[in-house]
This record gives structure tokens, C-alpha cells and sequence, in this order.
């Protein structure tokens, strides 16, 4: 199986390189404000989020330096990406992430939520220093959705009654929106025609989408060292995923146990048995496969090089995690 830094290859040592500048664009801040952002840019991760817009500009660009607004905004999205989780692990009392003590764990909650709010400032001041108005529209809008997603997410917790598209429009809220919208961003800062831009966004969208559909069925199926977090843990918490959608509908009885908040002792076992023992995660495999594909095909226009046999690579692997 590829892995992430295989993919991530071509762009390697741009990779090395925004991780050297991100430490940097910290600043002399607070200290201890600065130590919890260094403490998240310790705690690995593939990069994957920067690694897409890097491996876009690599792909538009036959210039063997990459522009320094193109590194900019690969450095944003990751600041983005990584305020979010700072944020998420705070609502979802995470105590690890990646294997490693999440930010309020390491100081406290407090001190977490002012540093993701640090990175949602610092990436803000940089994304305006890039003096393009329509990125900046773009990237201010994801960071609008990953506060909308949230929001949505916290207030349909033990709700059965809701619709699968309004998880649809969560998912692309919490994990779409940035890759979408900063894949397009990277083709704006490249000057490709409107239909490029829109083939940008849609490969980001169904990309996302897909990672996210793989992440909801991983929780049923994976370990918690795979996961990064304690394994059924969107189910625990109320969350309702792809798998739960389609366990519902052939097991109604499924709704009672969610709605009652798994009160009882055995409820959640009991619920975990309905989703694995139906066919929820073949169908949500094949949601996800069917979103990996869409993504694929989006890009065929891109020239060849290695940068797109990468972003090409990309959908497969995300599929491939399931494995």
C-alpha cells in the first residue's frame, strides 16, 4: 500500500521546508501560547491538507521555485487545519491526538482554546498579507464552516431524526471545506480559467468527503492507535456517521438505543452490533469509493507530471485506509 510520504514525495522538501517557516510565522508570542502551538507542530501528522496545495502549484507551475504566495498559503491551510483540531479535541474532551497528549490535556482547556484561536489569528493576518481578495474570501469562508460544522454537529448529538444530507453538509463543513476551497485558492493564485477553479474545488470536495466517509467507517471497524482516538468514540458521543444512516434504515429499532443517549448499560454494544451486523459499512464503502472516483476524475486535465500522479494517488489511498 502507497503511504502518505510516498504520495507526498514530489513535494517533500517543500513540506520540510513550511514546517521550518510555520515555527517562524509563531512568533514571539506569549510563551505559553507558544508553547502550545510548538507542542502541535511536534505532533507529526501527514501534512497532507498543505501537502495538496503544494503538490497543486507543483502541478500549474513548470518553475522549479515555487512563488512565495503559493508557500504562504500551503503554511495557512495548515495553521488552519491545525487551530481546528485544537478546538475539536477541546469539545470532544480528546485526551490524545496523533498518540500524543492533546493541548489541553498538556496545559489546560483555557490555555487550548486561546491557542487555536492564536492560529485562527495568526493564519487570518497572513492570508490578508497575500493581498488577493479572493483567496482571502475563500479561506475566511472555511474557517466560517469549520465553526458552522461544529455548531451543527453539537446540537444534533443523540438525534435520529436527522437527514443524511444534513450529515453530508457537516462532513463538508469539518473536513471538505478546507481542502476544497484551498485547492481552488491555489488555482487563483495561478490564474487557470473558471473551469479549472471549479474542477480545483470539486477534486478538494469529494477528496474531503471521502476522507471523512472513510474516518466514519474506520471508527466501527478500526483500532484506536489507526484512529488516533479511542475507537467508537462518534457513536459514544452521539454523533451520527454514514454507517449509523444506513444501519437505521434496516434496523429502526437503532433510534430508540440513540435517542435514549445509550442510558443503559449494554445500549451501546447493542448498537454497535446493529451497524456491524448490517450492511452499513459495505454501503458507506461504497459512498466513500464513489467520492474518491469523482475526485480522480476532476483533474484529468492537469499536465502530466509527478505532482499529478500524486494528487491522482491521493483518492486511492484515502479508500486504501480502509484495508
Amino acid at each position: 500500500m502507497t503511504t502518505a510520504t510516498e504520495i507526498l514525495q514530489p513535494v517533500e522538501l517543500d513540506l520540510e521546508a513550511l514546517l521550518l517557516d510555520l515555527r517562524s510565522l509563531i512568533g514571539a508570542g506569549h510563551p505559553i501560547l507558544q508553547a502550545a502551538a510548538e507542542h502541535l507542530f511536534s505532533a507529526g501528522g501527514k501534512r497532507l491538507r498543505p501537502g495538496i496545495v503544494l503538490l497543486i502549484s507543483r502541478a500549474l507551475t513548470s518553475e522549479k521555485e515555487l512563488p512565495l504566495k503559493h508557500r504562504k498559503l500551503a503554511q495557512i491551510t495548515e495553521m488552519i487545519h491545525t487551530a481546528s483540531l485544537v478546538h475539536d479535541d477541546v469539545v470532544d474532551e480528546a485526551d490524545t491526538r496523533r498518540g500524543v497528549e492533546t493541548v489541553h490535556s498538556r496545559f489546560d482547556p483555557r490555555i487550548a482554546v486561546l491557542a487555536g484561536d492564536f492560529l485562527f489569528a495568526q493564519a487570518s493576518w497572513h492570508l490578508a498579507n497575500l493581498e488577493n481578495l479572493e483567496v482571502v474570501k475563500l479561506l475566511s469562508r472555511v474557517i466560517m464552516d469549520l465553526a458552522e460544522g461544529e455548531i451543527k454537529q453539537g446540537l444534533n448529538r443523540f438525534d435520529s431524526s436527522q437527514s443524511f444530507e444534513s450529515y453530508l453538509e457537516k462532513s463538508y463543513c469539518k473536513t471538505a471545506s478546507l481542502i476544497a476551497n484551498s485547492s481552488k485558492a491555489i488555482g487563483v493564485l495561478s490564474n487557470v480559467d473558471q473551469e479549472s477553479l471549479n474542477s480545483l474545488y470539486f477534486f478538494g470536495r469529494q477528496l474531503g468527503l471521502a476522507f471523512q466517509v472513510v474516518d466514519d467507517i474506520l471508527d466501527f471497524t478500526g483500532n484506536d492507535e489507526q484512529l488516533g482516538k479511542p475507537a467508537a468514540s462518534d457513536l459514544q458521543s452521539g454523533y451520527l456517521t454514514a454507517p449509523v444512516f444506513y444501519a437505521l434504515e434496516e434496523n429502526p429499532s437503532l433510534s430508540e438505543l440513540i435517542n435514549g443517549k445509550f442510558s443503559q448499560k449494554d445500549d451501546l454494544d447493542q448498537a454497535l452490533s446493529l451497524v456491524r451486523d448490517s450492511s452499513a459499512i459495505k454501503k458507506s464503502r461504497e459512498l466513500a469509493e464513489q467520492f474518491a472516483s469523482e475526485s480522480k476524475d476532476s483533474i484529468s486535465w492537469l499536465p502530466d507530471s509527478p505532482s499529478k500522479k500524486a494528487l491522482l494517488e491521493l483518492p486511492e489511498f484515502v479508500i486504501s485506509r480502509l484495508y
